[in-house]
Parts: structure tokens; C-alpha cells; sequence
């Protein structure tokens, strides 16, 4: 029997860049998936450009689907602490046909380029939007999903 297709999320929430990209690199991890709807940062070394960067001197390639990130309105729910309404927010959003193509493309890359990683700002993953894609991908396509989190310094 193949074995099952690993699916990694990471935060970056009072992470260090370098930490972040060591644990990618620990992990295996060869294609880094951004599900953040803006992909600027206050934090240096996060924003689209230099993280792309970052990972392609690690040789982990990047991709940005914005259509899985979380609308504003799930944003501000989430920086505010009302996670049900992150949820009920992003369950929504996941309904929308932009959202459903990129769950599609999301699928078949985690089936041909892993080992993946999703990538957003919460340190957390149950509170963040990227649990509930990560769920979606475990239960559809049968892969073993694991949290990584990166050293705090």
C-alpha cells in the first residue's frame, strides 16, 4: 500500500523567519503554500517576495492562493478572538467558485509536489483559517495532516 501524502501548516505569529524556514527544511517540506488573502507583512522577511526568496535559497518552492485566504471580515473576527465567526466566515468563503478551484489546485498539488506546507500568520492552527482547508484535504484526499510550529526567539 502507497503510503499517505503528508499535508504540514505552519504559522509565522512570533516566529523569526529563519526558525520558520528551518522547520520547513526539518520537515522535508518542498512546496510552501501561502493561504494568506494579503500577502504583505509587518514582519520582515514575510512578506510575499522575501519569503519566496527565503524558500527558494532553502530549494522549497512557493505559491500563493489567495482564493483560500480569509475574507476581512474573518480577519478582523480573528484578531478580535471570535473564532466562531472565523468560522462561519471561511465556511462561507469556501462555497465561493474561486475558493472551490483553488481547494481543486490545492488538491493536486498536495497528490504530486509534496511534501506541502500551508502557510499563514497564526502560531495556533485552531485558530486559524488554515485548520479548516487543512481538514478538508485530509478527509478528501486521505493524507496525514501535522501542525509544525517554529522556534520562538
Amino acid at each position: 500500500m502507497a503510503k499517505a501524502k503528508k499535508l504540514f501548516t505552519i504559522g509565522y505569529e512570533q516566529t523569526p523567519p529563519k526558525s520558520v524556514l528551518d522547520e520547513l527544511e526539518q520537515a522535508g517540506v518542498k512546496l510552501l503554500v501561502d493561504v494568506r488573502a494579503v500577502t504583505s507583512s509587518r514582519r520582515p522577511g514575510f512578506s510575499k517576495k522575501q519569503l519566496a526568496a527565503g524558500l527558494d535559497e532553502r530549494g522549497i518552492a512557493y505559491v500563493h492562493l489567495a482564493g483560500l485566504g480569509t475574507p476581512r471580515e474573518g480577519r478582523l473576527a480573528a484578531r478580535s478572538g471570535q473564532y466562531d465567526v472565523l468560522e462561519k466566515v471561511f465556511s462561507k468563503h469556501l462555497k465561493t467558485p474561486e475558493a472551490r478551484e483553488q481547494m481543486d489546485e490545492l488538491s493536486a498539488l498536495v497528490k504530486k509536489a509534496g511534501p506541502v506546507c500551508l502557510l499563514c500568520y497564526e502560531r495556533d492552527h485552531s485558530h486559524c483559517h488554515r485548520r479548516m482547508i487543512a481538514e478538508i484535504i485530509e478527509e478528501r484526499d486521505g493524507v496525514a495532516v501535522k501542525n509544525l510550529a517554529g522556534r520562538i526567539l
